[in-house]
């Protein structure tokens, strides 16, 4: 399976956290996308976090979701 590379980016960023507990790796990862990413990205991500659906890893998911708050 091709994965988008703005999913994959969020995953790849995540790997590199995954030693955290899942909420602290989860702001974590929320926070460098709010601080490095362009909106056009972020919406991108938020786009195909939607249409990926199970799919998505569930961290990358929760991170999306985060970046709502």
């Amino acid at each position: 399976m091709i994965t988008a590379p703005a999913l994959r980016l969020a995953g790849d960023i995540l790997a590199q956290f995954r030693h955290l507990p899942d909420d602290q790796a989860v702001d974590t990862v929320a926070n460098h996308i709010r601080m490095f990413w362009d909106p056009r990205m972020r919406a991108q991500l938020l786009e195909l976090a939607t249409s990926a659906g199970a799919d998505c890893d569930p961290l990358v998911s929760r991170v999306v979701t985060s970046l709502g708050d």
